[in-house]
């Protein structure tokens, strides 16, 4: 029996999108680093393609993206064809890569970029990569700027997955999060984008926004169910105004408490699986028929910095502002803002950063982090030997996994000849983001201040 579910909830620990996580990079990875680490990429290696465009028409309070408002289209054509150029470049580092089995652009809202810088992009990626045959092609939408031709656009482009920034759809909380799209107004995106032949919809909601009550939480929920996205995503607000500014726009006083925000997050869960959704990872739900749900049960489930996804690359190559990779080497991020990573381009120089070099034992966390994250569970033993290591080496993780199992959150297996297997209780799921934490080594050396666990 958990003694205090709230202590739990309110840890504050990072949400694992990759180990080790961003705060960690450092910029003893150069340009000329990221240079070798591309040529490095073998006809073997899938990729996966990453684009981030940072503008939206306006922000929204809750936001916490690395995102800047326009009004002006100027801005938004310079930035789309810096951001070819930077596709060109990184191709040229390429000498023989394998296909191309994921594309995702995020941001902000990537569908500002004017529909011909859209056409263009989407074909100089077809110019510089081979594309597979089954490739996943996604894009972030402003439900309130989803148009007819913007669909027909996406569709003619070969998107062919779209994910819509609901949040709520109650009006106070709306306001409150300063994101006023009516019911009626994500109803018509999810039409126009489905009338274009765009059928797998995601959705996003989210848990703790201001003002939020049992009552509003039901109620989105049962509005998002009437529209049948094929995943919903479930978020946990992360108030987080000393990383972003413009949160301060937030009443923290109408804010959800702690056990008011565990209850939200409770409700929307028990309503989404009592419909018929599985339950992915730590905030995801898909219908069974999903590909994300086949994953889960076949064991492909991966996560990354889009967070679940189905996505198979071996390799994620990020372009624009702030965009991270991640190679075989390790971790490389873009520089975070436009004008330096437009003059980088311009002189024909990779746009880095920052970044992080992988050591055996980064790897062998991550990939244990990734498992109980994805699948609930982790058999170190083997994963250990695949690394030349046993589970003695996580002597550290051990420890506080025994603590977490005195709760229920987790279920420790050991036995003879070293062997140890990590599981997740029904109970801890909610936390699993703890029993992740456990094996993350950098935790303690306090670079980062992260968001409660639920």
């Amino acid at each position: 029996m958990m003694k205090d579910p709230l202590s739990h909830a309110m840890r504050n620990v990072p949400r694992y999108t990759s180990y080790p996580t961003a705060p960690h990079f450092h910029d003893g990875v150069t340009a000329a680093t990221y240079a070798n680490w591309l040529s490095a990429v073998t006809p073997d290696d899938t990729l996966s393609l990453y684009l981030h465009v940072p503008y939206c028409r306006e922000l929204c309070h809750y936001c916490g993206c690395h995102t800047k408002a326009t009004r002006q289209d100027a801005p938004l054509k310079a930035y789309a064809a810096t951001l070819g150029a930077e596709i060109s470049l990184v191709a040229g580092h390429l000498t023989d890569a394998g296909p191309v089995r994921h594309i995702h652009w995020g941001g902000g809202t990537p569908s500002l970029l004017p529909r011909q810088s859209l056409i263009d992009l989407a074909g100089l990626m077809r110019v510089h990569f081979d594309l597979a045959e089954d490739l996943e092609h996604a894009i972030e939408l402003d439900p309130r700027l989803v148009s007819a031709e913007l669909a027909e656009t996406l569709a003619m482009i070969g998107v062919n997955r779209a994910s819509l920034g609901v949040q709520d759809f109650d009006p106070d909380v709306q306001k409150a999060i300063g994101r006023v799209q009516p019911y009626e107004t994500v109803a018509r995106a999810a039409a126009h984008l489905r009338g274009a032949g765009l059928t797998a919809l995601n959705f996003d909601l989210m848990y703790g926004l201001p003002g939020q009550t049992p009552a509003t939480i039901l109620d989105s929920v049962e509005k998002t169910l009437s529209l049948s996205p094929g995943r919903i995503a479930l978020f946990g607000y992360a108030h987080v105004p000393w990383m972003r500014k413009h949160q301060r726009l937030i009443d923290e006083s109408t804010l959800p408490s702690a056990a008011e925000r565990l209850e939200l997050a409770d409700l929307a869960r028990a309503e989404l699986l009592k419909a018929g959704y599985v339950a992915i990872g730590l905030d995801h739900f898909a219908r069974p028929d999903d590909s994300m749900a086949v994953a889960l049960r076949d064991g492909s489930l991966k996560r990354n910095f889009q967070g679940y996804t189905t996505d198979q690359g071996d390799q994620l190559i990020g372009f624009g502002v702030s965009s991270i990779g991640k190679l075989s080497s390790g971790f490389v991020q873009n520089m975070p803002d436009v004008g330096n990573w437009r003059r980088a381009v311009e002189a024909g120089q990779l746009p880095v950063s920052k970044g992080l070099a992988l050591s055996t034992d980064d790897r062998l966390r991550g990939r244990i982090i990734e498992e109980i994250m994805t699948s609930y569970e982790c058999d170190l033993t083997p994963v250990c030997k695949s690394y030349g290591l046993t589970p003695d080496h996580l002597q550290d993780a051990l420890a506080v996994l025994g603590d977490l199992a005195q709760d229920g959150l987790v279920r420790l297996e050991t036995g003879s000849n070293d062997n140890a297997r990590v599981l997740v209780t029904e109970a801890g799921r909610p936390y699993v983001r703890l029993a992740a934490a456990a094996f993350d080594a950098y935790l303690a050396q306090g670079k980062a201040r992260h968001s409660a666990a639920v």
